[in-house]
């Protein structure tokens, strides 16, 4: 006769391994009901064309991705690339991850940091620049050219005096916070499910892929890290400019660091912007090789496009990304179809979001205005 402590064992393995079938099939026929977390986007592996989950069956996109990739990595075909010169780089905001809600990371990070952080007193320009821009922001109103400079002045200026240490705990505990906009979903969370595919699926089959992007460096570390398989010596971003708190006057070359009385501080001085021409100037001193494929949004992105594209030796494309969602994301028709006239004209690829991607950040995340 059977041990009954046995048997009661063996009936939960099985009661475990129904449950455990049950769940799968629900997934399944369910599709991808929950906004994916850090750790479920971490856990995105595409190896070939057929992993793929996120992208609609009749994507042009995928299509041509798919087939650049196994052309390039077949010897003997014409297009085929030595691994050592396939080189893909992405825009990060707007590109693989939310710009919209209601603006950029690090801008909307400023207006809490200004407005709502009790531990920070701005000065009094600050804050009334802050509370100036915040409607505007929010109900997406459009700045003035003045005023969108003195933004990213003040997204250095609003953290003077932080170590960099400090500052990436900052923004890992913004990263906490709840998108503006959108439902059931956490600002660290807010990756476009369908592109981390893509990075994951180039990354698997040879490629070294690179970000580089206009948000600052240690802001685009953070968000990444642990999360988008790309390494931190392979993102390009835009320069904080740091000073020591006992530098004083010298210049940074003349200056001697004292480990024992001295630390590393953020200066509060503007951004060094990577956008535009600045990108393929990155591109140059960082890699010092032409990418084949290039991945953006926005006309910030174009000189990685156009450069890309320029005189490449080997096969190459550019992939513009349309913010043309405004069902399941906070698209602006207006600007998806003014790059889309620019991208056909300069032949760019154009990825639409609301015809291309299955699901953006996973099926229960909603606009909350409808």
């Amino acid at each position: 006769m059977p041990n009954s402590k046995d048997s009661i064992t063996n009936r939960n393995k099985i009661l475990s391994c129904l449950f455990s079938a049950t769940l799968a099939i629900s997934v399944l026929l369910s599709g991808n009901s929950q906004a994916a977390t850090r750790e479920e986007v971490a856990a995105v592996k595409v190896e070939k064309a057929a992993d793929f989950r996120y992208w609609n069956g009749d994507s042009p996109t995928l299509k041509k991705i798919t087939q650049f990739v196994e052309e390039a990595t077949r010897p003997g075909h014409p297009h085929f690339i030595p691994a050592s010169r396939r080189v893909a780089v992405f825009d990060m905001d707007g590109t693989f991850y939310c710009e919209t809600a209601p603006l950029y990371f690090q801008e909307t990070m400023f207006l809490h940091r200004a407005l709502e952080d009790k531990s920070y007193t701005p000065d009094k320009k600050m804050a009334n620049f802050a509370k100036k821009i915040q409607p505007k922001i929010m109900n997406k109103t459009g700045m003035t050219p003045k005023e969108s400079k003195r933004l990213v002045d003040y997204l250095t200026k609003a953290y003077a005096g932080m170590t960099p240490e400090e500052y990436r705990a900052y923004v890992r505990n913004f990263m906490q916070t709840n998108e503006t906009g959108l439902t059931n979903l956490k600002r660290g969370e807010a990756f476009y499910l369908p592109m981390v595919e893509i990075i994951s699926y180039l990354s698997n089959n040879g490629f070294a892929v690179y970000i580089d992007s206009a948000c600052s460096f240690p802001t685009t570390r953070e968000l990444v890290e642990d999360v988008i398989p790309i390494p931190s010596d392979r993102i390009i971003a835009s320069d904080f400019i740091y000073t020591t708190t006992g530098m004083g006057k010298d210049t940074p070359e003349n200056h001697f660091y004292d480990r024992y009385t001295e630390k590393v501080v953020i200066s509060g001085k503007p951004l060094v912007d990577n956008a535009k021409a600045r990108k393929i100037f990155s591109l140059l001193n960082q890699i010092g090789k032409k990418p084949v494929l290039a991945f953006g949004n926005s006309m910030g992105d174009s000189g990685m496009f156009e450069y890309t594209l320029q005189d490449n030796p080997y096969n190459s494309a550019a992939f513009c990304v349309l913010c043309d969602d405004t069902e399941r994301e906070l698209g602006n028709l207006e600007k998806a179809a003014d790059m889309e006239r620019t991208a056909l004209k300069r032949g760019w690829n154009t990825i639409s979001m609301r015809d291309e991607f299955k699901t953006i950040y996973g099926d229960n995340v909603k606009r909350t205005d409808r």
